[in-house]
């Protein structure tokens, strides 16, 4: 397994792990409350590899993951009280954790997440910052499990009355 920057020629394989993956989601417990369609697209993927902030992880010529590391925060991230006081040019925050699901109980998610810290060193970050919806109980308890700290939890303004409420967590490098 490799994890690397995603290119234009893995958009296709992105757009139906998204797809794949929110159908997935409807047939069981949709955790995150992603919406076929509306999140995550397409154009997310796109807009990463345009941005070189989205990456793969790949095995066999299959992703079995994916991720977008950048430093840009939701508005509601400025409502909180962070650890760490510094621009969002020293911070990562993680976007659009995403398993395949055919790959789904393998470790993606936490070799996804062992990768942002050691990409974050790598760049001198001060910290990590996500945010994860309340009812997502699974995506909590990994990065817990990878000692993200609660700070608080905010309306992200998303407009889903099941979207609402958002924990934010932050891990200080």
């Amino acid at each position: 397994m490799i994890i690397r920057k995603g290119t234009i020629s893995d958009l296709d394989k992105l757009e139906d792990l998204y797809n794949d993956l929110n159908d997935y989601l409807n047939d069981n417990t949709n955790y995150p409350g992603w919406i076929k369609h509306v999140y995550p697209i397409r154009k997310t993927a796109e807009e990463g590899i345009n941005e070189e902030t989205l990456f793969v992880l790949e095995a066999d010529n299959n992703i079995m993951g994916s991720i977008i590391l950048n430093h840009k925060p939701e508005d509601a991230y400025h409502q909180a009280k962070w650890k760490v006081d510094t621009d969002y040019e020293n911070i990562i925050v993680v976007h659009t954790l995403v398993t395949n699901p055919n790959f789904m109980k393998q470790g993606i998610g936490s070799r996804l997440m062992d990768f942002t810290r050691q990409y974050a060193i790598s760049l001198n970050m001060r910290s990590i910052r996500l945010d994860v919806s309340i009812n997502n109980t699974a995506a909590i308890a990994l990065y817990e499990k990878h000692n993200y700290e609660y700070i608080g939890t905010v309306d992200l303004g998303l407009g889903y009355e099941h979207l609402k409420w958002f924990r934010l967590y932050e891990y200080v490098l």
